[in-house]
């Protein structure tokens, strides 16, 4: 039986996402837990993608296959008893045995939160700490360029051996947050990643916000396919990846 599952998790403290050898990471989570249910026979899970270390999700979707045929809210329960408290699945449903987490993914969301004002200690591990004013309307302008269908070479990790560099952005927005004018969130939606896309993205932005760039540099940024014209790399405490569509 395949099955498919949305769940959410706080990165802070795994080294991200994907399994790896002698650390703690959400999979390993996960699958260790699963594989208990199904009889102690190893089960391996498919995500949606990877999350770096620090990195979080409101909505991260993954797949799997289990021998038995369990009610979905006992298995959905006997998840959530036996994972750590910070990770916790949310919706668990049947689906096709040729149904696939990450192939069959039409468009992803992320979002990354900066505070402007006051430094947080109790936000610190999920809001970027930015903690200065910065010029929000022109940093709107920089992602409105954004959108489209683009070579993100330069917006990608600089050993990153890919071919392919062009994605999709489908839609990119920023708003203030409801309850703090000071807390502002950027969310950027697409049909694929790169590897630190997201994270070098707001880098630049935040760059735009501070004057040192120009929203329209993102054209000759795009055309140069060069990493290092992009700026720096944003911490990974700000961002989640907040939904996955079918």
């Amino acid at each position: 039986m395949r099955y498919l599952i949305t769940f959410a998790y706080d990165g802070t403290y795994y080294n991200g996402y994907q399994k790896q050898p002698n650390k703690k990471t959400i999979q390993q989570e996960l699958e260790k837990v699963l594989t208990k249910i199904n009889g102690n026979k190893d089960v391996s899970i498919v995500a949606t993608g990877r999350t770096d270390s620090g990195v979080h999700a409101l909505n991260q979707k993954a797949h799997f296959n289990l021998d038995k045929d369990i009610k979905l809210s006992e298995l959905q329960h006997s998840i959530n008893n036996m994972l750590p408290s910070d990770i916790y699945v949310k919706k668990i449903e049947q689906v096709s045995d040729d149904f696939h987490a990450r192939f069959n993914v039409k468009y992803k969301e992320y979002i990354y939160k900066i505070n402007m004002g006051e430094y947080d200690p109790i936000e610190k591990n999920y809001v970027h700490q930015y903690n200065h004013k910065l010029d929000v309307a022109e940093m709107e302008r920089a992602l409105k360029y954004l959108e489209g269908t683009h070579n993100f070479k330069s917006f990608t990790k600089s050993d990153d051996s890919k071919n392919d560099y062009v994605r999709t952005i489908t839609q990119a927005s920023l708003y203030r947050d409801a309850k703090d004018i000071n807390k502002i969130i950027i969310s950027i939606i697409g049909t694929g990643f790169l590897r630190y896309m997201v994270r070098n993205i707001v880098g630049f932005l935040i760059e735009v916000g501070e004057g040192k760039r120009k929203s329209s540099d993102v054209f000759s940024i795009i055309k140069a396919e060069d990493r290092t014209k992009a700026g720096k790399t944003a911490p990974p405490n700000g961002l989640y990846l907040k939904d996955v569509f079918y």
